[in-house]
């Protein structure tokens, strides 16, 4: 395996249903991708090249070989490492609203036991900007650094609303950007993305059974598994998103916008309508 083996690369974003994108791709006998994000290019880095090319194995020859580690969109070094090793490949990015990637963000850490039901503390910002929730939604500035070094034409932007509007389209400008030729969607298809109302085991008690996790692994899915689940398991209610917060956001964001939107050539106008209009 030599990095000239690697075609692609999906560089991010987080909570854009890039993980959606990726099992689409894989789905397909031509393609190969590894199933955990490698983060090489970001966090990694210090495990060197034989440690990066040995996580593609053997099932890659003779197809299309690419990966996904969401963390490239953010860390400030990812650009210039991945051009110096994959200056060839090409690269997709699929971007969500930064308002609800943020929202989304608090939501996943929320639920993990992570950050508390004050929102406002995490993603407000007129309270200062929280590098860890909002930082990265500042598509632009972080796509900038990949178009100066692969060449705009090297880079498929494309945006969650795809997703959830047309998925079919959305994996044929993937596909057609890859190189690869049209196929039908994948029943994976109709799980867009991931359902934050889906009941979870409470954090606290998740951490107690922490040590039961190797031991239940294998029986996940199973009847029983499921049934002990379920006496368990409790739905989330959420810190609400204000419309208020949306607006200061929704502010805040406003000019890192315009210049995505001057950049990939697509209205964003979407992006700024109330969550009636804007959708979930």
């Amino acid at each position: 395996m030599q990095f000239d083996n690697i075609d692609f690369v999906i560089i991010g974003a987080a909570k854009s249903a890039t993980t959606w994108l990726q099992t689409q791709l894989q789905s397909d006998p031509a393609v190969y991708m590894p199933d955990p994000e490698l983060h090489f290019f970001s966090r990694e880095y210090s495990r060197g090249e034989d440690w990066y090319l040995s996580q593609f194995g053997e099932g890659r020859r003779g197809r299309t070989v690419g990966e996904k580690s969401n963390s490239y969109l953010y860390a400030p070094d990812a650009a210039a490492r991945l051009h110096r090793h994959l200056p060839h490949a090409k690269l997709i990015v699929q971007l969500r609203n930064p308002v609800e990637r943020a929202y989304s963000n608090y939501c996943m850490l929320f639920r993990r036991g992570e950050v508390g039901a004050d929102i406002g503390n995490y993603i407000d910002p007129s309270l200062g900007e929280n590098a860890r929730f909002l930082g990265g939604g500042h598509f632009a500035t972080h796509l900038q650094s990949y178009i100066d070094l692969f060449g705009r034409e090297a880079l498929l932007i494309l945006f969650f609303e795809g997703v959830m509007d047309d998925p079919g389209a959305q994996m044929a400008r993937a596909r057609a950007h890859l190189g690869l030729p049209p196929r039908p969607l994948a029943p994976a298809g109709q799980e867009k993305v991931k359902d934050k109302t889906v009941p979870v085991v409470p954090a606290r008690l998740s951490k107690r059974l922490a040590w039961m996790k190797p031991i239940a692994r294998p029986l996940r899915g199973t009847p029983p598994f499921e049934a002990m689940r379920e006496l368990v398991a409790r739905k989330i209610q959420y810190p609400q998103l204000t419309e208020d917060l949306r607006k200061r956001l929704n502010d805040y964001y406003g000019p890192s916008i315009e210049v995505l939107e001057q950049i990939s050539g697509q209205s964003l106008s979407r992006w700024y309508a109330p969550a009636s209009q804007a959708g979930r």
